[in-house]
């Protein structure tokens, strides 16, 4: 166990002492920084910018539609020729210009109706208009039937399903999505990782291969320790690094945030976090603040400590049982070129994992799917991550899956490990030859 520790400390100092790694170990942290702070700046910026749009009503209809908005105002156009309204609206630098041109009846006006503009309109702006066309062709149609604006206001409220648990606990649209976006920011955190440096630990073995400094240290040292210490001393060294992104990354934001004086929430002004108020609620602005404190309760509800330590778990055992292929296939081969016909199918279960688990866990976090990847050892660390924002036993992941999930991923590490030990054993002696897959399977005969 002695040279074990050895090798982990030499492994260890040899990435933490690299002037790159220490340089995108602070580096990192600013860059990231900069560009959530860029982003919320630029949607704040853009969110600002009010779009004035000309109209030129020669209809009877429509003429108190077009109520303006935070990001649209109205300017109406009167006694003019359509060619004259479209010079004005160029010079005078509007938006664009809405053309209602007279017609026997609504259904003609609506038809004939055309929107003008330097380039493509943008969609917010389309859907705003297109709502009031809609709005009050729904209303004369219906009104054709006989039902009058008084029963069509009743007819066109909203309904909310309400919805809680059998403990009296209200269920509110969208968390399921959040507690998923949660945990699969967690597990892409995970698939970063081992790829990155479980990269590492290939080049590693690939430049003691070439060098030749592995023929003396295996003199002394068995390949299975030296596997070993690698994948444990290159942990270690990305955990460190990881750990310094974490804590400047959070200081960093906070000073960013309150010295610019940028609110994140800029990042989703627009999206709804809920439904929109229901009827008979009162005034608007108290219902959703009601909503959004119940957003805010639920998100506190969120078992953080669980997610952590999950994460944790998962993190661990995922990157010994990738690394440790990593490090076999660094042993099998001379160069970094001749990996690339082993890294895809590596890469392959991690991908798999992050975009069947977002679409099995929104849909159904209990599901056959979800449940499947979540249990299977290359896929579970991620998709069981996803899953565990909504808690453990009742309403949860449940326990049985849990712990089962984790005694499969430790199998699966001592099973890849005693594999790659074998293609270690033979392939970091081998020189000159790409090897194929026919011949690492042979490799793992050998005793």
């Amino acid at each position: 166990m002695s040279k074990l520790g050895l090798i982990i400390k030499r492994e260890y100092l040899a990435k933490v002492r690299n002037k790159s790694f220490v340089i995108m170990t602070f580096l990192s942290p600013i860059l990231m920084v900069g560009m959530i702070v860029l982003i919320a700046y630029l949607t704040k910026v853009n969110d600002s910018e009010s779009r004035t749009i000309a109209i030129l009503n020669q209809s009877d209809y429509f003429s108190n539609a077009f109520t303006p908005t935070e990001s649209i105002s109205y300017v109406s156009f009167k006694d003019i020729t359509l060619e004259e309204a479209k010079d004005s609206t160029q010079s005078l630098d509007y938006y664009a210009l809405l053309h209602i041109p007279k017609e026997d009846s609504l259904e003609e006006t609506a038809e004939s109706t055309f929107l003008y503009a330097k380039d493509n309109p943008n969609s917010s702006v389309l859907n705003r208009l297109e709502g009031i066309f809609e709005q009050r062709l729904r209303q004369a149609r219906l009104q054709d039937l006989g039902i009058s604006k008084k029963q069509f206001a009743t007819v066109d409220t909203k309904f909310q399903m309400h919805a809680g648990t059998f403990k009296g606990e209200e269920n509110l649209k969208g968390i399921n999505e959040l507690k998923a976006i949660i945990g699969g920011g967690f597990g892409y955190l995970i698939m970063m990782f081992i790829i990155i440096y479980g990269g590492f630990v290939m080049r590693s073995v690939i430049e003691e291969k070439t060098s030749r400094i592995i023929e003396v240290i295996i003199s002394s040292v068995k390949p299975f320790q030296l596997m070993l210490g690698k994948i444990i001393g290159t942990s270690l060294a990305g955990i460190t690094q990881f750990t310094i992104w974490i804590i400047s990354a959070s200081m960093l934001l906070f000073v960013a945030l309150l010295l610019l004086n940028i609110d994140l929430a800029t990042l989703t002004q627009g999206q709804p976090l809920g439904p929109g108020a229901m009827a008979g609620m009162g005034d608007f602005a108290d219902a959703k603040n009601q909503k959004m404190l119940l957003y805010a309760a639920e998100f506190f509800k969120i078992p953080w400590v669980l997610i952590v330590v999950s994460f944790l778990i998962y993190f661990v055992l995922g990157y010994l049982i990738y690394s440790s292929i990593y490090a076999a296939i660094g042993a099998a081969v001379d160069n970094e070129t001749d990996t690339q016909q082993f890294i895809f199918p590596i890469i392959l279960p991690l991908m798999l994992a992050i975009y069947v688990g977002f679409f099995s866990v929104f849909s159904n976090p209990h599901g056959p799917i979800a449940v499947g990847f979540s249990l299977f050892p290359l896929t579970s660390p991620i998709v069981m991550l996803m899953r565990i924002p909504g808690g453990l036993g009742e309403g949860g992941v449940p326990i049985w899956q849990f712990v089962t999930s984790i005694i499969l991923l430790i199998l699966t590490f001592l099973a890849i490990v005693w594999l790659a030990a074998k293609i270690y054993r033979v392939g970091i002696l081998m020189y000159g030859k790409k090897p194929t897959y026919k011949e690492l399977f042979k490799w793992l005969k050998y005793k």
